[in-house]
């Protein structure tokens, strides 16, 4: 079975990350159609789990952020096997990049980074407070967590492009675009 690549060579795993309001899960969401590649977003993996919501309260936050990453890992891998590509939306750190290049590069497939940010905090504070994602199962944010979030993640190191959701989302995109049919 190959599936298709839509102009790629071989599957690509697409991570979009960045703290909430700077349009991560909207470029994700775009690329993934684009792709005709499926969307993983730990926002709503974890919301799928609300029917558990009391266990998950005592769990840590390493626990539980290795929760997030470990659902979101299970599905990557099960597109991987199908040969097919995915994209990913969520926060992540150093150890989970570096695990998930691990498994693209096991199953033969590319891994891009793309971090979303917001360069004007009145903008980016303007688009968090007046967003409502209606995800079953999950809380809507505040200001107050995206700087706990800044706070926790900090600065994404290593090779990635860099998208500012001051720049209107249609140029974005064909940065997203053509940062994808770069070839590693």
């Amino acid at each position: 079975m190959r599936a298709e690549r839509h102009g790629l060579e071989r599957p690509v795993v697409v991570i979009f990350t960045g703290l909430p309001g700077t349009g991560k899960s909207t470029m994700a969401d775009r690329t993934a159609v684009h792709l005709g590649a499926p969307a993983f977003s730990g926002d709503w993996l974890m919301g799928a789990l609300q029917p558990a919501a009391g266990q998950l309260a005592h769990l840590d936050r390493d626990t539980h952020l290795r929760l997030y990453h470990s659902l979101l890992g299970s599905l990557l891998t099960r597109q991987l096997l199908l040969g097919q590509s995915a994209v990913l939306d969520c926060l992540v750190t150093p150890g989970v990049v570096e695990g998930w290049r691990s498994t693209a590069t096991e199953h033969g497939a590319d891994l891009r980074i793309i971090e979303c940010v917001c360069s004007d905090v009145a903008l980016h504070r303007s688009r968090v407070e007046g967003r409502v994602r209606g995800i079953p199962g999950w809380h809507e944010i505040d200001w107050a967590h995206v700087e706990r979030m800044r706070a926790e993640f900090g600065v994404l190191g290593g090779e990635h492009l860099t998208l500012d959701a001051v720049v209107p989302m249609d140029r974005n995109f064909r940065r997203v675009c053509d940062h994808l049919r770069r070839q590693e």
